[in-house]
Protein backbone atom coordinates (compact mmCIF):
# COMPACT_ATOMS: atom_id res chain seq x y z
CA UNK A 1 0.00 0.00 0.00
CA UNK A 2 3.02 2.53 0.36
CA UNK A 3 3.92 1.58 -3.32
CA UNK A 4 0.57 2.98 -4.06
CA UNK A 5 0.85 6.45 -2.54
CA UNK A 6 4.45 6.76 -2.74
CA UNK A 7 4.59 9.42 -5.41
CA UNK A 8 1.54 11.11 -4.28
CA UNK A 9 3.12 14.81 -4.21
CA UNK A 10 4.40 14.58 -7.11
CA UNK A 11 0.55 14.77 -8.69
CA UNK A 12 -0.25 18.01 -7.58
CA UNK A 13 0.76 18.61 -10.85
CA UNK A 14 -2.72 17.71 -12.38
CA UNK A 15 -4.36 20.60 -10.63
CA UNK A 16 -5.28 23.12 -13.18
CA UNK A 17 -5.59 20.81 -15.84
CA UNK A 18 -9.26 19.58 -14.55
CA UNK A 19 -7.40 16.06 -13.68
CA UNK A 20 -7.74 14.33 -10.63
CA UNK A 21 -6.90 10.98 -8.93
CA UNK A 22 -9.07 8.97 -6.57
CA UNK A 23 -8.52 6.38 -4.35
CA UNK A 24 -10.81 3.31 -5.02
CA UNK A 25 -12.04 1.71 -2.04
CA UNK A 26 -14.73 -0.38 -0.56
CA UNK A 27 -17.18 -0.86 2.65
CA UNK A 28 -18.18 -4.45 2.43
CA UNK A 29 -20.90 -6.26 1.25
CA UNK A 30 -23.98 -5.20 2.21
CA UNK A 31 -26.23 -7.80 2.49
CA UNK A 32 -29.84 -5.32 2.71
CA UNK A 33 -28.77 -5.07 -1.23
CA UNK A 34 -26.13 -7.42 -2.18
CA UNK A 35 -24.03 -4.88 -3.51
CA UNK A 36 -20.76 -3.94 -2.63
CA UNK A 37 -19.95 -0.35 -3.65
CA UNK A 38 -17.17 1.32 -4.69
CA UNK A 39 -16.29 4.62 -3.55
CA UNK A 40 -13.80 7.40 -4.12
CA UNK A 41 -11.62 10.05 -2.33
CA UNK A 42 -8.95 12.42 -3.50
CA UNK A 43 -5.71 11.43 -3.29
CA UNK A 44 -4.83 14.61 -1.97
CA UNK A 45 -6.13 14.15 0.89
CA UNK A 46 -4.77 10.90 1.95
CA UNK A 47 -1.99 10.47 3.66
CA UNK A 48 -1.18 6.96 4.18
CA UNK A 49 -3.23 3.59 4.17
CA UNK A 50 -2.58 1.05 6.61
CA UNK A 51 -3.52 -1.95 8.30
CA UNK A 52 -5.96 -0.91 11.38
CA UNK A 53 -3.97 0.04 14.96
CA UNK A 54 -4.95 -1.14 17.56
CA UNK A 55 -8.06 1.72 18.60
CA UNK A 56 -8.94 3.20 21.91
CA UNK A 57 -12.66 3.96 22.26
CA UNK A 58 -13.68 7.26 23.15
CA UNK A 59 -16.67 8.43 25.36
CA UNK A 60 -19.55 10.95 23.92
CA UNK A 61 -18.46 10.27 20.71
CA UNK A 62 -21.53 9.64 17.44
CA UNK A 63 -21.81 5.88 17.25
CA UNK A 64 -19.75 5.58 14.26
CA UNK A 65 -16.77 7.18 15.52
CA UNK A 66 -14.24 3.98 17.00
CA UNK A 67 -12.49 5.33 19.05
CA UNK A 68 -8.93 7.23 18.70
CA UNK A 69 -5.29 5.62 17.68
CA UNK A 70 -1.88 7.02 18.37
CA UNK A 71 0.15 7.89 15.01
CA UNK A 72 3.50 9.18 15.51
CA UNK A 73 2.45 11.02 18.91
CA UNK A 74 -0.95 12.50 17.66
CA UNK A 75 -4.21 11.49 18.66
CA UNK A 76 -6.18 10.82 15.43
CA UNK A 77 -9.92 10.32 15.63
CA UNK A 78 -11.17 6.89 13.59
CA UNK A 79 -14.44 7.20 11.77
CA UNK A 80 -16.06 3.37 10.49
CA UNK A 81 -17.34 4.28 7.10
CA UNK A 82 -19.82 1.80 7.25
CA UNK A 83 -21.50 1.92 10.41
CA UNK A 84 -21.75 5.73 8.86
CA UNK A 85 -23.74 5.15 5.95
CA UNK A 86 -25.74 2.45 7.74
CA UNK A 87 -24.37 -0.50 5.60
CA UNK A 88 -25.03 -3.88 7.56
CA UNK A 89 -21.50 -5.68 6.93
CA UNK A 90 -20.14 -9.23 8.51
CA UNK A 91 -16.77 -8.13 8.66
CA UNK A 92 -14.82 -5.46 10.62
CA UNK A 93 -12.88 -2.89 8.89
CA UNK A 94 -9.52 -4.10 8.70
CA UNK A 95 -7.93 -1.19 6.38
CA UNK A 96 -7.88 2.44 7.62
CA UNK A 97 -7.19 5.61 5.02
CA UNK A 98 -5.34 8.53 7.26
CA UNK A 99 -6.54 11.40 5.54
CA UNK A 100 -5.86 15.14 6.15
CA UNK A 101 -8.84 17.91 5.67
CA UNK A 102 -8.16 21.52 6.43
CA UNK A 103 -4.96 20.85 8.58
CA UNK A 104 -7.11 18.05 10.46
CA UNK A 105 -6.22 14.40 10.88
CA UNK A 106 -8.66 11.41 11.01
CA UNK A 107 -9.09 7.85 10.04
CA UNK A 108 -11.73 5.79 7.87
CA UNK A 109 -11.91 2.92 8.39
CA UNK A 110 -12.88 0.60 5.44
CA UNK A 111 -13.15 -3.18 4.22
CA UNK A 112 -10.50 -2.93 1.19
CA UNK A 113 -8.79 -0.09 -1.10
CA UNK A 114 -8.00 -1.22 -4.95
CA UNK A 115 -6.17 1.29 -6.93
CA UNK A 116 -5.56 5.14 -8.09
CA UNK A 117 -7.96 6.08 -10.96
CA UNK A 118 -6.50 9.23 -12.38
CA UNK A 119 -9.12 11.05 -14.52
CA UNK A 120 -11.12 14.05 -16.04
CA UNK A 121 -13.24 16.19 -13.74
CA UNK A 122 -15.47 16.62 -16.34
CA UNK A 123 -15.87 12.33 -16.16
CA UNK A 124 -17.16 13.06 -12.77
CA UNK A 125 -20.98 13.78 -13.20
CA UNK A 126 -23.82 14.60 -10.35
CA UNK A 127 -25.17 11.91 -9.30
CA UNK A 128 -28.89 11.25 -9.70
CA UNK A 129 -31.82 11.94 -7.64
CA UNK A 130 -31.92 8.10 -6.87
CA UNK A 131 -28.77 8.26 -5.43
CA UNK A 132 -28.84 11.41 -3.53
CA UNK A 133 -31.96 10.16 -1.86
CA UNK A 134 -30.31 6.45 -1.09
CA UNK A 135 -27.22 8.33 0.31
CA UNK A 136 -28.70 10.57 2.48
CA UNK A 137 -26.95 13.25 0.34
CA UNK A 138 -23.68 11.70 1.01
CA UNK A 139 -22.36 11.11 -2.46
CA UNK A 140 -21.43 14.42 -4.03
CA UNK A 141 -20.03 12.89 -7.77
CA UNK A 142 -20.36 9.68 -9.46
CA UNK A 143 -18.34 8.14 -12.43
CA UNK A 144 -18.74 4.88 -14.18
CA UNK A 145 -15.38 2.42 -15.13
CA UNK A 146 -15.01 0.63 -18.32
CA UNK A 147 -16.36 -2.32 -16.49
CA UNK A 148 -19.68 -1.07 -15.61
CA UNK A 149 -18.75 -0.47 -12.30
CA UNK A 150 -19.98 2.73 -10.69
CA UNK A 151 -17.61 4.82 -8.19
CA UNK A 152 -19.52 7.37 -6.10
CA UNK A 153 -17.24 10.31 -4.31
CA UNK A 154 -17.90 10.72 -0.77
CA UNK A 155 -19.00 13.90 0.46
CA UNK A 156 -15.91 13.89 3.36
CA UNK A 157 -16.75 17.30 4.94
CA UNK A 158 -20.33 15.62 5.65
CA UNK A 159 -18.89 12.93 7.36
CA UNK A 160 -16.69 15.23 9.70
CA UNK A 161 -18.99 17.73 10.01
CA UNK A 162 -21.44 15.05 11.67
CA UNK A 163 -19.11 12.99 13.79
CA UNK A 164 -16.37 15.71 14.89
CA UNK A 165 -18.80 18.36 15.62
CA UNK A 166 -16.92 21.16 13.43
CA UNK A 167 -19.82 23.13 13.46
CA UNK A 168 -20.17 25.53 16.16
CA UNK A 169 -23.11 28.33 16.07
CA UNK A 170 -21.11 31.07 18.59
CA UNK A 171 -19.02 31.61 15.87
CA UNK A 172 -21.60 32.73 13.28
CA UNK A 173 -23.25 35.10 15.84
CA UNK A 174 -19.59 36.81 16.26
CA UNK A 175 -19.58 37.59 12.36
CA UNK A 176 -19.73 41.51 12.00
CA UNK A 177 -22.23 42.75 8.65
CA UNK A 178 -21.00 44.97 6.49
CA UNK A 179 -21.88 48.56 6.04
CA UNK A 180 -21.90 47.99 1.84
CA UNK A 181 -24.59 46.09 -0.34
CA UNK A 182 -22.09 43.65 -2.01
CA UNK A 183 -22.61 40.51 -3.98
CA UNK A 184 -21.13 37.28 -3.68
CA UNK A 185 -20.84 33.84 -6.48
CA UNK A 186 -20.31 30.48 -4.51
CA UNK A 187 -19.18 27.23 -5.77
CA UNK A 188 -18.94 24.22 -3.76
CA UNK A 189 -20.23 20.15 -4.47
CA UNK A 190 -20.62 19.84 -0.46
CA UNK A 191 -24.25 20.62 1.21
CA UNK A 192 -22.13 20.84 4.55
CA UNK A 193 -20.01 23.52 2.71
CA UNK A 194 -22.54 25.60 0.65
CA UNK A 195 -24.56 25.43 4.18
CA UNK A 196 -21.80 27.32 6.23
CA UNK A 197 -20.68 29.63 2.99
CA UNK A 198 -24.59 30.29 3.30
CA UNK A 199 -24.24 31.05 7.29
CA UNK A 200 -21.27 33.41 7.05
CA UNK A 201 -22.19 35.49 3.95
CA UNK A 202 -26.05 35.55 5.94
CA UNK A 203 -24.00 36.84 8.82
CA UNK A 204 -22.16 39.26 6.82
CA UNK A 205 -25.21 40.80 5.19
CA UNK A 206 -23.69 39.69 1.79
CA UNK A 207 -26.13 39.01 -1.31
CA UNK A 208 -25.04 35.78 -2.75
CA UNK A 209 -25.73 33.13 -5.59
CA UNK A 210 -24.95 29.64 -5.60
CA UNK A 211 -23.33 26.32 -8.07
CA UNK A 212 -23.06 23.00 -7.37
CA UNK A 213 -20.07 22.85 -9.07
CA UNK A 214 -17.72 24.61 -11.50
CA UNK A 215 -19.32 23.93 -14.88
CA UNK A 216 -22.56 25.33 -13.77
CA UNK A 217 -21.33 28.16 -11.79
CA UNK A 218 -19.56 28.92 -15.63
CA UNK A 219 -22.82 29.00 -17.09
CA UNK A 220 -24.85 31.53 -14.28
CA UNK A 221 -21.48 33.76 -14.74
CA UNK A 222 -22.00 33.96 -17.97
CA UNK A 223 -25.43 34.50 -17.88
CA UNK A 224 -24.96 37.31 -15.25
CA UNK A 225 -21.95 38.86 -17.41
CA UNK A 226 -24.46 38.96 -20.61
CA UNK A 227 -27.01 40.74 -18.23
CA UNK A 228 -24.50 43.19 -17.43
CA UNK A 229 -23.54 43.68 -20.94
CA UNK A 230 -27.57 43.79 -22.14
CA UNK A 231 -28.16 46.55 -19.18
CA UNK A 232 -24.75 48.95 -20.28
CA UNK A 233 -23.24 47.93 -16.83
CA UNK A 234 -20.15 46.25 -15.41
CA UNK A 235 -20.47 43.00 -14.30
CA UNK A 236 -18.03 44.35 -11.28
CA UNK A 237 -21.01 46.40 -10.05
CA UNK A 238 -23.08 43.75 -10.02
CA UNK A 239 -20.55 40.98 -8.73
CA UNK A 240 -17.80 41.74 -5.98
CA UNK A 241 -16.19 38.43 -5.52
CA UNK A 242 -16.82 34.78 -6.95
CA UNK A 243 -15.71 32.13 -4.00
CA UNK A 244 -14.97 28.70 -5.19
CA UNK A 245 -13.78 24.71 -4.10
CA UNK A 246 -11.42 23.29 -5.32
CA UNK A 247 -13.08 19.74 -6.06
CA UNK A 248 -16.14 19.27 -7.88
CA UNK A 249 -17.51 17.55 -10.46
CA UNK A 250 -17.47 18.54 -14.08
CA UNK A 251 -15.20 21.25 -13.83
CA UNK A 252 -12.99 22.02 -10.47
CA UNK A 253 -12.67 25.32 -9.12
CA UNK A 254 -8.57 25.59 -10.53
CA UNK A 255 -10.28 25.35 -14.33
CA UNK A 256 -13.32 27.70 -13.05
CA UNK A 257 -10.45 30.49 -12.06
CA UNK A 258 -8.79 29.71 -15.29
CA UNK A 259 -11.78 30.72 -17.59
CA UNK A 260 -13.39 33.49 -15.49
CA UNK A 261 -9.44 35.07 -15.37
CA UNK A 262 -9.30 34.88 -19.23
CA UNK A 263 -12.51 36.42 -19.66
CA UNK A 264 -12.31 40.37 -20.13
CA UNK A 265 -15.76 41.33 -18.76
CA UNK A 266 -14.58 39.70 -15.24
CA UNK A 267 -12.20 41.87 -14.97
CA UNK A 268 -11.83 43.65 -11.49
CA UNK A 269 -13.88 40.66 -9.77
CA UNK A 270 -11.16 38.68 -7.66
CA UNK A 271 -11.56 35.29 -6.96
CA UNK A 272 -11.24 33.51 -3.66
CA UNK A 273 -10.47 29.77 -2.87
CA UNK A 274 -12.05 28.18 -0.57
CA UNK A 275 -10.89 24.51 -0.14
CA UNK A 276 -10.29 21.57 2.58
CA UNK A 277 -7.49 20.95 0.54
CA UNK A 278 -4.93 22.88 2.82
CA UNK A 279 -0.98 22.26 1.40
CA UNK A 280 0.89 24.87 0.28
CA UNK A 281 1.50 23.24 -3.22
CA UNK A 282 -2.53 23.61 -3.83
CA UNK A 283 -2.16 27.30 -2.53
CA UNK A 284 0.50 27.58 -5.04
CA UNK A 285 -1.31 26.01 -7.50
CA UNK A 286 -4.51 28.26 -6.82
CA UNK A 287 -1.89 31.01 -7.34
CA UNK A 288 -0.55 29.89 -10.22
CA UNK A 289 -4.19 30.07 -12.52
CA UNK A 290 -4.49 33.56 -10.76
CA UNK A 291 -6.54 32.92 -7.79
CA UNK A 292 -6.54 36.24 -5.63
CA UNK A 293 -6.81 34.85 -2.42
CA UNK A 294 -7.02 31.06 -0.44
CA UNK A 295 -9.00 30.23 2.86
CA UNK A 296 -9.36 27.07 4.61
CA UNK A 297 -12.87 25.48 5.02
CA UNK A 298 -14.61 24.96 8.35
CA UNK A 299 -13.42 28.39 9.61
CA UNK A 300 -16.46 31.05 9.05
CA UNK A 301 -14.49 33.89 11.33
CA UNK A 302 -11.52 33.54 9.03
CA UNK A 303 -13.71 33.18 5.94
CA UNK A 304 -15.56 36.41 6.49
CA UNK A 305 -12.42 38.25 7.29
CA UNK A 306 -11.07 37.66 3.99
CA UNK A 307 -13.85 38.24 2.58
CA UNK A 308 -14.50 41.65 3.69
CA UNK A 309 -10.68 42.13 3.43
CA UNK A 310 -11.08 41.46 -0.34
CA UNK A 311 -14.53 43.17 -0.86
CA UNK A 312 -12.03 46.18 0.81
CA UNK A 313 -15.53 47.25 3.60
Amino acid sequence: MSELLKKIDARTKLAGTNKLEILLFSLGMDHRTGRKETFGINVFKVREVMRTPEITSAPEMPSSVEGMVSLRGSLVPVIDLAKYTGLVTENKPEIMIVTEYNGHTQGFLVEAVDTILRLDWSAMRVPPEMITSRMGGLVTAVTELDKGTLVMMMDVEKVLAETTLIDDEHIFMSIEPVKEERMVFYADDSVVARKQIERTLSAMGVRSAAAINGNRAWEELQRLATQAEMSGRKLSDMLHLVLTDVEMPEMDGYMLTKMIKSDPRFAGIPVLMHSSLSGQSNQKLGESVGVDAYVSKFEPHKLSMKIREMLSI
